[in-house]
């Protein structure tokens, strides 16, 4: 099974590449985490909020394999719990299907993207930096592994 996070920002501090890394490695072989990192949409100006997360969509939509389920990170997702993402992990190894996990750029996903998801996440009621929100769920991805297979790195 493979999880491609598709995202929108290439230039990340060290730190964020380093964070998000170490979590990546400690996914088995056999639960592969992938990043695709797509280019901002060129800021200007007078540029509107609107036509660049359109612009931004439309990339992140051109990078997702058509087979792939797909699921959308926006702050008006609905929350899931650690353990829930564990359970949800555990049901899509089983269906033997792909994801697609998606983070937009600095004005968020677009309604293409949006339409395009099954279901929408939200990581937390709060603001999160675009950087955060990557090591943030490399993070969880590896703890909802680590669960499913009664792994001690989490702890209840």
């Amino acid at each position: 099974m493979r999880i491609s996070i598709v995202t929108i920002g290439t230039r990340m501090p060290a730190w964020v590449s380093q964070g998000v890394a170490e979590y990546s490695k400690r996914m088995p072989r056999e639960l592969r985490v992938e990043w695709k990192e797509l280019p901002l949409a060129a800021r200007g100006k007078g540029s509107n909020a609107g036509q660049l997360k359109e612009r931004e969509g439309e990339q992140i939509l051109k990078a997702i394999p058509a087979t792939d389920r797909v699921i959308a990170l926006d702050v008006g997702g609905k929350p899931v719990s650690t353990e829930g993402l564990a359970g949800q992990l555990s049901d899509w190894q089983m269906s033997g299907d792909n994801y697609s996990l998606l983070i937009g750029g600095p004005d968020g996903l677009s309604a293409a993207c949006l339409a395009r998801a099954e279901r929408s996440w939200s990581l937390s009621a709060l603001t999160l930096p675009h950087p955060l929100v990557r090591i943030l769920l490399a993070e969880q991805l590896y703890r909802a592994w680590t669960i499913t297979v009664n792994h001690p790195y989490h702890r209840e």
